[in-house]
């Protein structure tokens, strides 16, 4: 055995002090290096002129590149700039290593897809795993080979702006998604021009930030982070993701960036990242702030901890020495890190051919084409979630006299959604142009009828990438009255409204999350028209809406669409598309309820009825229920649920379930409906949620069609990390419930042995 086991050691190759395989091109490049050269790898900068996430643009990069004191770039594109980039690196440094060229490409390229909140309400995994292919293609013929996404925060409190970016409150939806992002950035080769490398972020909890305010800090206990907030994470290393993106907040009191617990022990050795680790936008320099020493202090901190790469605060580019030759950091740690950074440069290819990423005939075939915006156009509409239907006044009939109304009816600048830098407003569609693109026998005259806001000092905290809230010259008064007369004249009223894009996104918290009032007064006075109303909502979080959801309207959920916005609703409005979205974050009554979300616990003293009980956990003003609950989504259909089984009614601890159910189309229109399985573990070692979803399947239906629709359970379902963090199951009885969202009634039960 021995003597097989070196054998085995030998054919592997040289490996690190971690136990990691090593690339001999790299091993024999770094012993070429100097210690101010390996440290050079783990500077990343930005020259500017793209969006910026802090007040902070390098300065002098094209020399520091030269002096081989810069791994990486970003804000930089196009493959003719890149290109004098890669040369800078390559023609005029001294060891001719070539660079990172790095982007924010949240939802797609030039190519805007749906905000990910948006995307994600699809359920729809190879949708979603195309949308991160068509970015990775778009963005490699710009010159880019490193994505800072996807974002995977699991959030539950939807003040915090940046839920707009992840997939929601849930963990394992998280999980699946967090998977095909990976892999549709990545591909299954890295070296392939159109792939490029994935940054899984933030590590870690950031989307639970205390009053959903963003950069605050985080307390939670380690059982809520293994079970509620991790996964999504470990998905994503499990699918083999080539970089992770340190948090902004602190995680058990150390700031992630500086976070030896979460960096090394978590990440690295217990599940295994073999990927290099970048701070977020000057976090390392942040450190300061929270309270942990100077510059130096905290750079020598964070590389230590096992950060690999400092994002534009160059903290490890100026001060590393200085730690070094006073004992406060080894060198076997920069050594290591410089090895991870140079480890993705080989994995992409760029030590065989550094300008891989800057063939000039690219982007024309490869950006913005047909294709690519049809597919916008397909995931915008297949994201959308009708949240209320009255008197089925949807879908429009297409030779309708329609008023169309509101501030976001004809606003092309909040069609992308937030986080869009690499897109171009100018060529979204907005929804006027839609309509009569989908609708051209319609009768539609539009109207704005009301600013976004009109409140000025929130048009000033909006605006400051652009003008997203316009205050008309016009007063409030004429702008309704116009509206108004608009109105009376037509069939029925789709009133366009909701939030400006950067009305959520990273600094842009709110502590009030509903309809500004400037549209309010809209809504009600198109109400009291007694014409049919249609309230297309746009927002890139969720909002409380509960007087206008008391309101007779029909309420369509269109979150920040993208590029094809316009057409895509559209197509749904006037029913070339049947909705099928549905909701990946609860939706309150009220911000007093939050935070709420599916997987809440049962206490001690539940609550038994939307009644206020007196010693019971409840309120006294609000019953404990969201308005609109996890997974909820409506259809110009109708389905039916039906003979929910079991294959068994006890299993081993290694044993998979399946869960079948009968599903029927009792409606007037095909459709698609997303099956959703949850489970309640009813007795366990740590208290269990109420229910957790654990399956999930979109199935399409022909009207009049039925199906019996059959979902997976694996061991792995039936696990949760108990008080010692071991991912264990406790046996016992489970109970199964199946259906439209997370309320679902149809419910049967199974015992593990």
């Amino acid at each position: 055995m021995p003597f097989i086991a070196i054998v085995l050691l030998i054919g592997l190759g040289p490996f690190t002090a971690q136990g990691q395989n090593t690339i001999p091109e790299v091993e024999s490049l770094l012993q070429k290096m100097t210690l101010a050269e390996k440290i050079g790898q783990l500077n990343l900068l930005t020259p500017g002129g793209g969006v910026a996430t802090g007040s902070v643009v390098s300065e002098d990069v094209e020399g520091k590149i030269k002096a081989g004191e810069v791994g990486g770039i970003f804000g930089v594109t196009g493959p003719d700039k890149v290109r004098k980039a890669q040369e800078i690196a390559v023609n005029s440094s001294r060891l001719k290593i070539p660079l990172l060229i790095g982007s924010d490409v949240i939802h797609g390229y030039k190519t805007t897809f749906p905000i990910p909140l948006g995307s994600a309400s699809s359920w729809d995994m190879e949708l979603i795993k195309q949308v991160a292919q068509t970015a990775a293609k778009e963005a490699t013929a710009d010159g880019i080979n490193w994505n800072f996404s996807p974002m995977v925060d699991i959030a539950r409190d939807p003040r915090w702006g940046r839920i707009a970016e992840g997939a929601g409150e849930d963990p394992y939806l998280g999980s699946a998604i967090a998977t095909a992002m990976v892999q549709g950035y990545q591909g299954s080769d890295l070296t392939a021009p159109n792939t490029m490398l994935a940054c899984v972020k933030h590590l870690a909890l950031y989307g639970a930030v205390e009053g959903g305010r963003d950069y605050n800090s985080v307390d939670m206990g380690k059982v809520k982070m293994f079970n509620q907030y991790l996964p999504p994470y470990k998905a994503a290393v499990d699918a083999g993701v080539a970089s992770a993106m340190t948090s902004f907040n602190d995680v058990d009191g150390v700031p992630a960036s500086g976070n030896k617990w979460l960096i090394t022990d978590l990440l690295r050795k217990r599940w295994g990242f073999q990927g290099f680790v970048v701070s977020d936008y000057t976090s390392v320099n942040e450190m300061i702030a929270h309270g942990l020493g100077d510059l130096q202090a905290v750079s020598a901190q964070a590389i230590t901890a096992g950060l690999d790469m400092d994002m534009v605060g160059e903290g490890f580019l100026t001060t590393l020495k200085k730690s070094l030759d006073e004992g406060k950091v080894t060198e076997a740690a920069i050594t290591n890190a410089c090895r991870r950074i140079l480890e993705a440069k080989h994995k992409l290819g760029l030590f065989d051919d550094p300008f891989r990423y800057s063939d000039e005939k690219r982007p024309e075939k490869d950006i913005l084409t047909d294709e690519n915006r049809n597919l916008a156009r397909k995931v915008a509409a297949h994201s959308f979630v009708l949240l209320k239907t009255h008197h089925n006044t949807l879908p429009l009939k297409k030779t309708a006299k329609i008023a169309l109304i509101g501030p976001l009816a004809d606003s092309r600048n909040n069609m992308l959604g937030t986080w869009a830098p690499t897109g171009d407003p100018e060529l979204a569609v907005t929804v006027l142009e839609g309509f009569k693109k989908v609708a051209p026998d319609a009768a539609i005259r539009y109207a704005k009828g009301a600013n976004i806001s009109n409140d000025t000092v929130m048009a000033k905290n909006v605006n400051v990438f652009g003008p997203k809230i316009e205050i008309d010259k016009r007063s409030p008064e004429t702008l309704l009255n116009e509206a108004l007369e608009v109105a009376k004249a037509s069939d029925a009223i789709v009133a366009v409204v909701g939030e400006a894009s950067e009305m959520t996104g990273e600094a842009a918290s709110r502590t009030d999350i509903s309809i500004p009032d400037a549209q309010k007064k809209l809504i009600q006075a198109l109400v009291k028209t007694g014409k049919p109303v249609v309230l297309v909502l746009m927002s890139g979080r969720p909002l409380t809406i509960e007087t206008e959801f008391k309101l007779p309207v029909s309420i369509l959920q269109v979150w920040h669409p993208g590029v094809e916005a316009g057409n895509a609703i559209a197509d749904v409005v006037f029913g070339d598309y049947n909705p099928s979205g549905k909701l990946t974050a609860t939706w309150p009554r009220s911000v007093g309820q939050i935070p709420i979300y599916h997987s809440m616990k049962n206490t001690g003293r539940p609550a038994e009825s939307q009644a206020f009980q007196k010693f019971k956990s409840n309120y006294l003003d609000a019953p404990n229920s969201p308005l609109l609950p996890f997974g909820y989504g409506l259809s110009y259909t109708e389905f039916e649920y039906s003979n929910l089984k079991l294959n068994k009614s006890e299993i081993g601890r290694d044993e998979a379930l399946t869960v079948s159910v009968n599903l029927k189309n009792t409606g007037n229109f095909d459709g698609e409906e997303v099956v959703q399985l949850y489970l309640r573990d009813v007795v366990r070692s740590i208290t269990p949620p109420k229910r957790e979803l654990k399956g999930f399947r979109k199935e399409f239906l022909k009207k009049g069609e039925q199906k019996m629709v059959t979902l997976e359970l694996q061991p792995e379902d039936l696990k949760f990390y108990n008080s010692e963090l071991d991912f264990v199951a406790d046996p016992g009885e489970f109970e199964v419930f199946v259906g439209t969202d997370s309320d679902a009634l149809l419910k049967t039960t199974f015992t593990l042995k």
